[in-house]
């Protein structure tokens, strides 16, 4: 059912799995996976009259990998998604996402909601919340200590040494052929400085003694209101996303319904899938 396809996107060669045929609904990945984290989703609706389309982002497996850190900037980010959509339609579009591809997404609703039917998050925590939790929030700060880690020059080491261990470790109870898949992902010729590079790009991280990271932005919550009917599933679990995180969400997205899973960890989508599935079927309708 799934077909593989390169599409030319804001100048770039994306690579793109795709099952169905109808109304758009893009599915965004985030680090350190790719695209096949969404296979059941693929499945499951391009059965079911959809076109149910997930990328590699840019940096991100077969996907084109620009080597300037400067690239993996927002703008260019929301820039390669809607080139991607407007590739399949020019209709709107349904928007599922997690974590990285969640920023991409909460950028690409907050700036070009014309364009979005519906929008689906998980465990991706929206932009001016996340700056406020990682300004003020010491145990958020702590939790995402690692994005730090992930900014300097030998986080490619750290991080592929013994077989890739600490990202595999990052997963719970993986089967031995995802594992080898992730693996393989990751080892395409130069995925790992793209994937990473997200990290390096972005001012959202927490602020240590040397840079005050987040705090160099001052953001008003009227500048990133989400004017899409927007679903979040939210496991409670994340260990590196805190429960801050979706706290007073419901004022900067106005149409909201939060769904929350308390036994579900950052990996929503592999623990519950078919609850995820059933959520964003109900939410997006026929």
């Amino acid at each position: 059912m799934i077909r593989h396809e390169t599409v030319e996107a804001n100048g770039l060669r994306l690579h793109v799995a795709r099952a169905g045929d109808g109304p758009l609904m893009l599915f965004l990945h985030g680090f350190p996976e790719y695209w096949a984290m969404w296979q059941p989703m693929l499945e499951h609706f391009g059965a079911r009259g959809w076109c149910a389309a997930a990328p590699d982002l840019r940096g991100f497996n077969l996907s084109e990998k620009p080597a300037a850190v400067e690239a993996y900037r927002a703008k260019h980010l929301v820039a390669d998604v809607l080139a991607l959509a407007a590739h399949y339609t020019k209709e709107k579009f349904v928007l599922v996402a997690h974590d990285w591809g969640g920023a991409v997404a909460w950028g690409v609703a907050i700036a070009h909601p014309e364009r979005l039917s519906k929008l689906v998050m998980l465990n991706s925590p929206h932009p001016y919340l996340f700056w406020r939790e990682l300004c003020g929030n010491p145990a958020q700060q702590k939790a995402s200590a690692y994005m730090n880690l992930f900014r300097l020059p030998k986080a490619e080491r750290v991080l592929s040494e013994n077989g890739y261990a600490r990202l595999l470790g990052a997963f719970a109870d993986l089967p031995e052929a995802e594992r080898q898949a992730l693996v393989a992902a990751w080892s395409q010729p130069g995925a790992l400085t793209g994937g990473l590079n997200y990290y390096r790009a972005s001012p959202m991280h927490p602020p240590t003694a040397a840079d005050p990271g987040a705090r160099k932005l001052q953001l008003k919550p009227g500048d990133f209101m989400v004017r899409v009917p927007t679903l979040v599933l939210w496991g409670e679990r994340d260990t590196a996303l805190l429960p801050g995180c979706v706290d007073g969400l419901g004022e900067v997205v106005p149409d909201l319904k939060l769904v929350r899973f308390p036994e579900a960890s950052h990996w929503i989508a592999r623990e519950r899938t078919a609850e995820v599935i059933r959520e964003i079927e109900a939410f997006v309708g026929g």
